[in-house]
């Protein structure tokens, strides 16, 4: 009998977190594309945070999602330390949410959810109806869950050793927490350690007392998953982080001495255990939301002192591609974007160092562009393995649009990056390495058309950060003029040949090799302009 009461309680444990996963996964499909604004609303008004937060983990259902995808955003210099702050107060009081869900008696209908959530997937095309598909079926696991570890628990009632076991821990809270919180932490969500205790409490095995220790763990156990989400991640990041964690230990810190009183208050909540649960778990993080909001300042100088500046050198590589984000195509898909641009700053200092390079001879600057081709490399390679990762999950049309816009952006990109460090470096290595110069006329008319070149990187960048058509459209009808004005340097060189110009002799090669490459350049620029001009179609 003890053989199957285990056996229950591992496939209820693991059915209970599938169906947290799938609640998490499909909501948070659905309500993907809401994510942005959402943040974007995001000010330095704490309450604003507050409940952004609560609304932002009511859909992701785990406020450490929540956590993660702002220790995310905070390294990506999308928030600043003090506005997440407030949405992580936010986020412990909407994960609260699916704990009250699971604590009314709804188990009754939990197959009735999983049906409908499996007719729901099998029945609609509308991607956002089968998310919203998906998000029903993980609520009727969850329900289900818990109804098949309350069952299974009710041998566990005439157990002598475990009704002992469970009094120990309301007589000692503490080791409760520390069991709770390695729970929790093992589990990755709050709800699930939780979840257990009202499966226990749905039996009146448990009590009160037990079950606020065991929710005071779980609170500090969820933790975990944002300390391991900001290793490797810049300083501010970090200390995303470890709010999170002061924020639930000084929270614990705080009731633990008054653990019998809080049990006290919560009785008179409701007549039934389970709900009495959780009832504790939301007013115990509402409660330290309303008493930390008003010291947001204070506490952040507090953590900036835990977790200083680290002065060094750091290795080049991405800044905003955040693979917590990778399960939100809309967001993954904007760091993305933000990455590119990155790398089109690169690929434009290199563009527009070049003519210095040719101008003054310098060795130094020329030596300096070529390793930073390295670097575009580096980015290309690694926006182009992000992207594969978000096609795994489930893109939109627009969003898949979208993802085929920035590997045409960035391969146009890294190709202008091996033009100017294979070919017009190459190119001012020969005129440095011989001594050569240009003649006035010619250099001249190398900078000019070097600027119409720059100008119009300039207006393609603009028109894939704006998406603007309009802007698309005049690069492209800018290509024939800039055909024509190659064509026109070339004759006028030729012209100086004619005329003897000893300079324009020595550097014919090199000075048409110049004019031909920047051509090249402006025909991928143009090249970059072509998805958003076809949108406009």
């Amino acid at each position: 009998m003890e053989f199957i009461v285990y056996i229950s309680l591992f496939g209820g444990v693991l059915l209970l977190l599938y169906g947290i996963q799938l609640v998490g996964e499909g909501l948070q499909r659905a309500g993907g594309s809401l994510l942005k604004p959402i943040l974007g609303t995001l000010t330095k008004n704490p309450l604003s945070g507050l409940g952004i937060g609560t609304l932002l983990t009511a859909i992701l259902q785990s406020s450490s999602a929540t956590t993660v995808m702002l220790v995310g955003f905070v390294n990506a210099g999308l928030l600043s330390l003090r506005q997440s702050m407030g949405v992580i107060l936010g986020s412990d009081i909407g994960t609260t949410i699916t704990v009250q869900l699971i604590s009314f008696k709804v188990f009754d209908y939990a197959v009735l959810l999983v049906g409908l959530g499996i007719l729901g997937m099998l029945v609609f095309k509308n991607r956002v109806r089968q998310d919203l598909s998906k998000g029903v079926l993980g609520f009727g696991f969850i329900f289900l869950s818990i109804k098949i570890m309350a069952e299974s628990m009710v041998p566990l009632r005439e157990n002598t050793v475990f009704i002992l076991l469970l009094g120990a821990l309301g007589e000692n809270p503490l080791t409760g927490i520390i069991i709770s919180a390695i729970f929790t932490a093992l589990f990755h969500s709050s709800a699930a350690t939780i979840g257990i205790a009202l499966a226990m409490a749905v039996e009146g095995i448990i009590p009160l007392k037990a079950a606020i220790s065991v929710i005071f763990g779980a609170n500090i156990g969820t933790c975990a998953t944002a300390i391991t989400a900001s290793i490797g991640t810049s300083a501010e990041a970090k200390r995303t982080a470890y709010v999170h964690i002061v924020f639930k230990m000084l929270g614990v810190a705080i009731f633990f001495p008054f653990i019998e009183g809080f049990g006290n208050i919560i009785v008179r909540t409701s007549t039934e255990l389970p709900r009495q649960i959780a009832n504790a778990h939301t007013l115990f993080n509402f409660v330290i939301a309303i008493i930390f909001l008003p010291f947001l300042g204070p506490i952040e100088k507090v953590i900036r002192r835990m977790v200083p500046d680290k002065i060094s050198l750091e290795r080049f590589g991405p800044r905003y591609l955040n693979p917590h984000l990778i399960s939100t195509p809309e967001l993954a898909l904007g760091q993305a974007t933000r990455e590119v641009i990155r790398m089109a700053d690169i690929v434009e200092e290199m563009l527009k160092r070049t003519i210095d390079v040719f101008k003054n001879n310098d060795r130094e600057l020329l030596e300096k562009i070529e390793d930073r081709d390295d670097d575009v490399d580096l980015l290309d390679r690694e926006i182009k393995l992000y992207l594969v990762k978000i096609l795994r999950g489930s893109l939109t049309e627009s969003l898949s649009k979208r993802e085929i816009d920035i590997l045409e952006m960035i391969n146009n990109l890294e190709n202008i990056g091996d033009i100017v460090d294979k070919n017009l470096m190459r190119s001012a290595k020969k005129k440095i390495n011989r001594g050569l110069s240009f003649s006035k006329e010619g250099m001249d008319e190398i900078a000019s058309f070097h600027g119409k070149i720059i100008e119009n990187f300039d207006l393609s960048i603009s028109a894939f950060t704006s998406r603007d058509a309009d802007l698309a459209a005049r690069i492209i009808s800018r290509k024939e003029r800039i055909e024509e004005m190659c064509k026109e340097l070339k004759q006028a060189h030729i012209n100086r040949l004619h005329l003897g110009y000893k300079e324009s002799i020595e550097t014919s090669s090199i000075h048409l090799d110049v004019l031909t490459n920047f051509e090249r350049i402006n025909s991928h620029i143009t090249q970059m302009a072509y998805p958003l001009f076809e949108e406009k179609e």
